[in-house]
C-alpha cells in the first residue's frame, strides 16, 4: 500500500520594498516627460532670473520684483511666486496625477501585484517615487533660482516687506524656509494628484485634479472670504511664505497655511490608500470608482476644510477680512521708518533712527461713507514724521491697492522730493527712489491694534 504525502505549502513573500521602491523609481526616470521637467526644474530658473535681473524693467507687479537688480535673493522669491500660482501645481498633475492611473491605462496591474504579491506594499512604494520626483523638482527649482540670481546680482541684503533689511545670511534663511513652506503646500496636491489618480483610473480627470483644484482655490482666494476660511484653504501655504520677510515675523497665518497643508497631505494620502486596498483588479474595465469618488474622496476634505476653520476661528482673535484701518497704519508707519532710514543712507543724508523719526500713519478706504475694512485699490494713507532738530513735521501722501491676502502696493503721490520718482545712488548701481512704490504686508491673523 502506497502513501502519497502532500508537499506543504510555502506561503509566497512579498517583494522587498526597497526593491520596488527602486522600480518605480525607475519608471519615473524612463519617461521623456519627467526627464524634461527635471532638466527645466534645474537649468530654466537660473537663466531667467540672470537675464530679468540684468534688464532695465523689472517685474514689480510680484513681491520683491523691483529688488531683483539689487540682489540676488530677489530672483528666488520671484521664481517662487510664480510657481506658486501656475508651475508647482502643474507638476503634481503631471507626475502623482499619474502614478497610479499609467497602469490602468497600460493594463499591468495583474502583473503588477503577481510580481510584488502586496498591494499595501503596490502603493507605498508608487507613492514614494512620485514623492522624491516631486521633491527633486522642487529643490531644482529653489536650488537653481538661488544660484541664477546669486550669480548675476550677487549676495547682498534684501529689503524685507516691511522696509527693513534682512543681511546675507537673514536672507538665505528665509528663502530657505519660504520654499519649504511651499513644499507643504505642494504635498497637499501631491496627495490630491494620488487620490485622483486612484480613484479616476485612466479617466483623465485624475491627471487634471490637482491642477483644477488649484485654480478653483485661485479663483476662491479672490472672493470676500472670511479670514479664518481664508487661510485653512490647502493653498494658503503658497502665500503665507511672504510673512518670513516681516520683522517680527507674521508666523501665524505662516504656520496655519504649512500645518493646513500636511494635514491635507496625510487626509488624502490615506483616502487614496483605502480606495487603492478594496479595488477589485480583476476587473480590467475599471474606469474609475464612480459615487465613492464623491462619498470616500471629496467629502472627507471637505470636513478637513470645515474643521480647520472651526479650529482656526476658536484659536485666533481675527475676523472679517482680517485688513482693517488700525492694522494698515501700524504696517505702513513702520515700513516708511524703514525706508526713510535707507533712502537716507542712499542719498548719504545724516543717519537717523525710527524712534526719532516717530512716524506715524492715517489711513482711510474710499471715504467717510465706506467702511475702513477689507481690501481694495481705495485706500489713502497720509504718513507724517519728525526730524530731529527740525520744527516742521514731514508728510507723505500715498495711494494703496491691497488684495485679500494682506499684500499692499504702496504708490507714492506726493511730494516729489520724498515719494517721487527720482534715481538714487546704490551699491549696485543708479536704481528708484525706495519711498516711491514699495510692498507690504498686513498680518491677517492678528489682534486688530490700536492707534
Amino acid at each position: 500500500m502506497t502513501v502519497t504525502v502532500a508537499p506543504a505549502r510555502v506561503a509566497a513573500r512579498p517583494a522587498p520594498a526597497l526593491r520596488g521602491y527602486r522600480f518605480e523609481l525607475l519608471k519615473q526616470f524612463v519617461q521623456w516627460r519627467i526627464r524634461l521637467l527635471l532638466l527645466a526644474c534645474w537649468l530654466g530658473p537660473a537663466v531667467f532670473v540672470a537675464a530679468v535681473s540684468r534688464q532695465s524693467s523689472l517685474p514689480s507687479d510680484t513681491p520683491f520684483g523691483r529688488w531683483m537688480g539689487q540682489t540676488g535673493w530677489a530672483g528666488s522669491l520671484v521664481v517662487l511666486s510664480f510657481c506658486c500660482t501656475w508651475v508647482l501645481p502643474q507638476l503634481t498633475s503631471l507626475v502623482a496625477g499619474d502614478v497610479f492611473a499609467a497602469e490602468d491605462r497600460l493594463g499591468t496591474w495583474r502583473h503588477l501585484l503577481t510580481v510584488v504579491r502586496s498591494p499595501r506594499r503596490v502603493f507605498v512604494t508608487k507613492a514614494l517615487a512620485g514623492l522624491t520626483v516631486i521633491v527633486l523638482l522642487v529643490a531644482g527649482l529653489a536650488v537653481s533660482s538661488v544660484v541664477g540670481g546669486v550669480a548675476a546680482v550677487g549676495d547682498r541684503p534684501l529689503v524685507g516687506l516691511d522696509g527693513h533689511l534682512l543681511g546675507s545670511g537673514q536672507a538665505a534663511g528665509a528663502v530657505l524656509l519660504a520654499w519649504a513652506a511651499a513644499l507643504a503646500a505642494t504635498l497637499a496636491f501631491t496627495a490630491v494628484g494620488l487620490l485622483g489618480s486612484v480613484a479616476l483610473g485612466r479617466s483623465p480627470m485624475g491627471l487634471l485634479l490637482p491642477a483644477l483644484l488649484a485654480l478653483l482655490l485661485q479663483v476662491v482666494q479672490l472672493l470676500p472670504l472670511p479670514v479664518t476660511v481664508r487661510v485653512a484653504l490647502p493653498s494658503y501655504a503658497f502665500l503665507a511664505w511672504r510673512g518670513l520677510f516681516t520683522d517680527p515675523a507674521q508666523s501665524g497665518p505662516l504656520v496655519v497655511g504649512v500645518v493646513v497643508s500636511l494635514a491635507w497631505a496625510v487626509t488624502a494620502t490615506a483616502l487614496a490608500y483605502l480606495l487603492f486596498m478594496r479595488r477589485d483588479f480583476t476587473d480590467l474595465a475599471y474606469d474609475g470608482s464612480g459615487r465613492r469618488v464623491l462619498a470616500r474622496g471629496a467629502l472627507p476634505l471637505v470636513a478637513l476644510l470645515a474643521a480647520t476653520a472651526g479650529v482656526v476661528a476658536a484659536a485666533t482673535p481675527a475676523s472679517g477680512s482680517g485688513i482693517d484701518r488700525s492694522k494698515l497704519q501700524t504696517s505702513m508707519a513702520t515700513a516708511y521708518a524703514h525706508l526713510y532710514r535707507l533712502q537716507s543712507r542712499e542719498l548719504r543724508r545724516p543717519e537717523v533712527t525710527e524712534e526719532n523719526l516717530r512716524t506715524a500713519a492715517a489711513c482711510d478706504k474710499g471715504g467717510s461713507r465706506v467702511d475702513d475694512v477689507g481690501p481694495g485699490n481705495d485706500w489713502r494713507c497720509v504718513v507724517s514724521w519728525h526730524i530731529p532738530g527740525a520744527t516742521a513735521v514731514g508728510s507723505a501722501i500715498y495711494q494703496l491697492d491691497i488684495t485679500a491676502d494682506g499684500r499692499y502696493v504702496a504708490d507714492g503721490d506726493g511730494p516729489q522730493e520724498v515719494n517721487g520718482f527720482f534715481q538714487v545712488h546704490t551699491p549696485t548701481g543708479d536704481a528708484p527712489n525706495p519711498l516711491w512704490q514699495f510692498d507690504g504686508s498686513v498680518d491677517l491673523l492678528s489682534a486688530t491694534s490700536k492707534g
